[in-house]
C-alpha cells in the first residue's frame, strides 16, 4: 500500500476499456493522434510542473482517478488479462484513454509496472490542456498537440510560463465523450455509453455538461465557484475543481484519498431515491412495491462499466416480534450478493451467447435494466407471509452500490485482500399495521 500510495494519483471513473480486435479481421484503431507537426516522441509537462503555479487544481487532480488511471490496480489486472488473451494491441487501445501520454510517447509497452514515470501519471494536466480538437466521440477520439500553448475555458488567460487559448471544447462534454464513450472496435458494441446516456438526456436539452456537475463542488450543478485558477492569478466568479470526483468510494478508499472517497459517497447518495408501498397480511401472499429513481445523475445508474458495478436493492420485512419474514438482497459474510436480488446492471454475452465480464470476448447485450436519467423503475414483489407473523410489518427498502463485486475483487486483487465497500444510496421505510 505505501509503494502504491508513493508510486500513484488517481482515475478509474469509470474507464475499464478492455476491447479486442477480431483475430481474423483488420479492425478500426483508436482515434487518437498527435497533430501534425509534432515529433515523434512528443514532450509533456509533468504535473508536478504544472503545480507550481496551480497549486489548488494540482492537489484536488492528486487524488483524481484520473491520476491512477492506468496504475488502478483492478484496470492493471484486466489490461492484464487482456493483453494475455486478446494481444499487446488490445492492451494499447485501452491504454489510450487510461494513459494517453503513455501511449503517445510508446512508454506503456509490456506490463504496466515498467511503464515510464509519465505515463503512469495516467490522465494529467499537460495532456488535457494541449488537446487540440476532437475527432468525434469514443475510442480516444482526441487530437493532441502539444507544446508550450495551454488550452482552457478563460479567454483573457495569462503565464509568464506558457502560451495561453481559449478552448470551447474545454467547457462542454464532448470534452469528456472523447473517452467516457467507449465501443468494441471490432464488431461496434457500445460497451460504456456514459456520454451518449448524457447527450440523450434531459440535462443535455437544458445545457447542463459533464463539467457542471464533476468539476464543481458537491453534488449536482454548484455554479458558481469563485476562485483562482493560478496562485497569482487574478480572481474569477467561476473556477472549475479538478476533484473530478464520480462513483468510485472503492479505489479512492483503496488509494488512501479520504476527501475524494467522502466526496464520491456524497454524490452516489445524491443519485437517486427511493420509495416503498406495501400490503402484508398474516397467511396470504402480500404485495410490495419498490420505486427507485434516478433523480440526479446526468446518466445512467450505474454508468461506465456496467457489467462489472453492482446497483440493488436490498428489502427486507420485519414482523412485531422482530423475526424477519422476508429478505431479498443480502450480502453473505463473504461479500456474496444474493443471486435473486435485483440487480441493476447490463449483462454482455459472448459469441456462444454466454455472460461474460471480459469485454473484449463480448459481441452482444444480453440486457439492460439500468435507470436513466430523471427516469424510474417499479420493482413489485409478491411474498407469501407466515400465517403466525404479528403485525405491524416494518419494511424496509435500501438501494446499494459498489464499483464491483467481491468475487471479481477476490479473483483479480486477491493478494491486496480488501472489501469492497457497500454504499447505501438511499433508503425508505413503510410501518404496515
Amino acid at each position: 500500500m505505501k509503494f502504491i500510495k508513493k508510486s500513484v494519483l488517481i482515475f478509474s471513473l469509470l474507464l475499464l476499456v478492455f476491447f479486442s480486435f477480431s483475430c481474423a479481421k483488420k479492425t478500426e484503431e483508436t482515434k487518437s493522434k498527435v497533430a501534425e507537426g509534432t515529433k515523434e516522441k512528443p514532450d509533456f509537462d509533468e504535473p508536478k510542473i504544472c503545480g507550481g503555479c496551480h497549486s489548488e487544481l494540482f492537489s484536488q487532480w492528486e487524488g483524481d482517478m484520473h491520476h491512477v488511471s492506468l496504475i488502478d490496480p483492478l484496470y492493471a489486472a484486466e489490461a492484464e488479462l487482456a493483453g494475455k488473451e486478446a494481444g499487446e494491441e488490445v492492451k494499447q487501445f485501452c491504454h489510450s484513454c487510461h494513459s494517453p501520454v503513455g501511449v503517445m510517447r510508446k512508454e506503456v509497452s509490456g506490463k504496466i509496472k515498467n511503464a515510464s514515470t509519465i505515463a503512469k501519471e495516467g490522465v494529467f494536466c499537460d495532456f488535457c490542456h494541449t488537446v487540440k480538437e476532437s475527432k468525434g466521440t469514443g475510442n480516444a477520439s482526441y487530437v493532441s498537440e502539444p507544446g508550450n500553448t495551454k488550452r482552457g475555458p478563460f479567454k483573457d488567460s495569462f503565464s509568464p510560463y506558457h502560451d495561453t487559448a481559449f478552448s470551447e471544447l474545454h467547457t462542454k462534454a464532448e470534452f469528456c465523450g472523447m473517452c467516457h464513450d467507449v465501443f468494441h472496435p471490432a464488431n461496434k458494441l457500445p460497451i460504456e455509453q456514459t456520454y451518449t446516456e448524457w447527450k440523450n438526456s434531459p440535462y443535455s436539452k437544458a445545457g447542463i455538461q459533464c463539467q457542471d456537475c464533476h468539476m464543481t463542488p458537491g453534488p449536482g450543478v454548484t455554479k458558481p465557484n469563485p476562485g483562482k485558477a493560478a496562485t497569482t492569478g487574478p480572481d474569477r466568479p467561476m473556477i472549475y475543481t479538478h476533484y473530478v470526483v464520480g462513483g468510485n468510494v472503492m479505489m479512492t478508499n483503496f488509494f488512501g484519498y479520504k476527501e475524494h472517497a467522502k466526496l464520491a459517497e456524497e454524490r452516489l447518495k445524491a443519485a437517486a431515491s427511493i420509495s416503498v408501498k406495501a400490503n402484508l397480511t398474516p397467511g396470504k401472499s402480500g404485495r410490495v412495491d419498490v420505486k427507485v429513481t434516478n433523480k440526479g445523475a446526468g446518466h445512467y445508474l450505474p454508468t461506465g462499466l456496467t457489467e462489472t458495478r453492482q446497483m440493488w436493492i436490498h428489502l427486507t420485512i420485519v414482523d412485531a416480534k422482530g423475526k424477519t419474514v422476508y429478505e431479498s438482497g443480502w450480502t453473505d459474510k463473504e461479500g456474496r450478493l444474493d443471486p435473486d436480488a435485483t440487480l441493476f446492471n447490463t449483462v454482455l454475452g459472448d459469441k456462444d451467447g454466454k455472460p461474460t465480464i471480459k469485454v473484449w470476448e463480448a459481441t452482444k447485450i444480453i440486457s439492460d435494466n439500468r435507470i436513466p436519467p430523471q427516469k424510474s423503475h417499479l420493482e413489485t414483489y409478491s411474498i407469501p407471509i407466515p400465517a403466525g407473523a404479528k403485525k405491524p410489518f416494518k419494511v424496509v427498502a435500501i438501494l446499494k452500490y459498489r464499483s464491483a463485486s467481491q468475487e471479481v475483487i477476490n479473483e483479480f486483487l486477491g493478494k491486496y485482500k480488501f472489501t469492497v465497500p457497500i454504499i447505501e444510496m438511499a433508503k425508505a421505510i413503510a410501518i404496515v399495521k
